[in-house]
């Protein structure tokens, strides 16, 4: 099979994923309880839009030293996520499965966003 070239960001794999992520932190957050904690609800919708973000923003930049620490910001987003919906779980904003899935997803994003820091780090210049 062969690899689609990556021509704009929105061809990015992880940056599709993280869109996926937004819209489903959108949803759960306009809900319940949830919805009325105007500071968890906006620090988890900016937390989680800075990831899909700072990876198309680093896209456009012209110098690989700059799309890295873009994709670098975007890292500490995931993890940001991550805390936030640990809040949200500790607080029963969200049910143990949601946690866990939202979790994952935003695990799952760090990992890609490492991934992508290392191939770019390990290619010749």
């Amino acid at each position: 099979m062969e690899k689609k070239r990556i021509e704009t960001f929105e061809d990015l794999k992880v940056w599709q994923k993280c869109i996926d992520l937004v819209k489903v932190i959108y949803l759960i957050t306009k809900e319940g309880e949830f919805s009325r904690d105007f500071g968890l609800r906006d620090q988890l919708r900016r937390a989680s839009v800075s990831i899909p973000t700072n990876i198309a923003e680093g896209f456009e930049r012209y110098s690989r030293k700059e799309y890295l620490n873009f994709l670098n910001i975007a890292k500490g987003s995931a993890g940001e996520v991550r805390s936030l919906l640990r809040v949200a779980l500790e607080v029963s904003y969200l049910e143990q499965q949601t946690y866990v899935q939202l979790s994952s997803q935003a695990m799952e994003l760090s990992r890609m966003l490492s991934n992508q820091i290392q191939a770019i780090n390990q290619s010749p210049k």
